[in-house]
């Protein structure tokens, strides 16, 4: 249900959105702190998986279509930017070899 990744370092483990809704009706069915005993994670995690679940059953649709399209556009110019700053790399090593 867990996996790892690396940031900054230190491991950090991530969560299936099957595992954070069984976790959450569980935590409604014995208390957070009993839930976050069980499943040994912090009880902080569980209040914020709630919140977020909260959010997003009360986002609209059209709410959701503008998240996931401002997402999407977000990676597109993180992508671009990467292409643009190896274009002037290579632009700028070019350059340098003419003279």
């Amino acid at each position: 249900m867990s996996g790892t990744s690396k940031t900054r370092g230190a491991s950090r483990k991530r969560y299936s959105q099957e595992y954070r809704i069984e976790a959450l009706l569980l935590s409604n069915r014995v208390g957070v702190k009993e839930a976050a005993r069980q499943l040994e994670l912090h009880e902080s995690q569980l209040y914020g998986w709630r919140l977020k679940a909260q959010a997003e059953r009360n986002q609209s649709d059209t709410e959701r279509e503008q998240a996931t399209e401002i997402a999407r556009l977000k990676r597109q110019l993180a992508d671009q930017a990467e292409e643009l700053a190896i274009v002037k790399k290579a632009a700028a090593y070019f350059a340098k070899s003419l003279k």
